[in-house]
């Protein structure tokens, strides 16, 4: 993938006038903070899509009001504008970008990895949700076997150092999360995701020096508000 220095749009609150909409342009409604925004960030970055997929930040605490009522109903991030129309969900959106864009291929060839790569893919709720049940409850007791489960995903292949071997849309769903829980659960609750599961910190410090899975200068807040 090819790495592009990006000035960073500020976010848009509830003051801000509403880009043009189907005007051509293909805009990525985003927020820096939200993981499942990530996701899709990551995703446009790594395929070196930053001049074709113009960022669309928003103040998730004041968003604008058009938004919702001339854009995406759903009213949440992210969402795509393309081709005419907005479409939603972070998984859909990373399928989506991968399957109509260019740029370097996120889906294996490997019928093995795209029926692991699917099963990793439907787990990502449940590992998302068993960890932030754990915050109010016995930490270690909820999130042991979700831990221990991504610890055994990455020793199904054995060709690298990620869930599929290579690079893939699985990385990509699950890194904004775990680089999140990893910093708030050692901080705050003093429990480290990475002990005892060497793959799993493998994992974590190969995504930390590709350039297309960072967020700087974004500050991620762990508050609990």
């Amino acid at each position: 993938a090819r790495t592009v220095l990006e000035n960073l749009p500020p976010s848009l609150d509830s003051t801000a006038e509403q880009p043009p909409l189907f005007d051509g342009t293909t805009r990525l409604y985003t927020a820096y903070i939200c993981p499942y925004a990530q996701r899709v960030w990551i995703t446009r970055n790594f395929k070196g899509l930053q001049n074709e997929i113009k960022l669309v930040p928003l103040n998730l605490q004041d968003r604008p009001a058009w938004y919702k009522e001339k854009v995406y109903p759903p009213n949440k991030v992210p969402a795509l504008e393309h081709n005419g129309k907005i479409i939603g969900e972070s998984l859909d959106l990373v399928k989506y970008l991968d399957a109509n864009f260019e740029g370097p291929s996120i889906t294996p060839d490997d019928p093995a990895k795209k029926q692991f790569a699917d099963e990793l893919l439907s787990y990502s709720d449940t590992f998302v949700g068993s960890v932030f049940s754990s915050f109010k409850g016995d930490v270690a007791n909820e999130v042991d076997p979700v831990f221990d489960f991504l610890e055994n995903s990455l020793s199904r292949f054995n060709d690298g150092p990620f869930f599929l071997g290579q690079f893939s849309l699985v990385d990509i769903a699950y890194i904004p999360f775990i680089e999140r829980f990893q910093v708030f659960l050692s901080e705050v609750l003093k429990y480290d995701i990475t002990e005892g599961r060497p793959k799993l910190a493998a994992l974590i410090e190969v995504l930390n020096i590709i350039p297309s899975t960072t967020y700087e200068p974004i500050t991620i807040s762990y508050s609990s508000s």
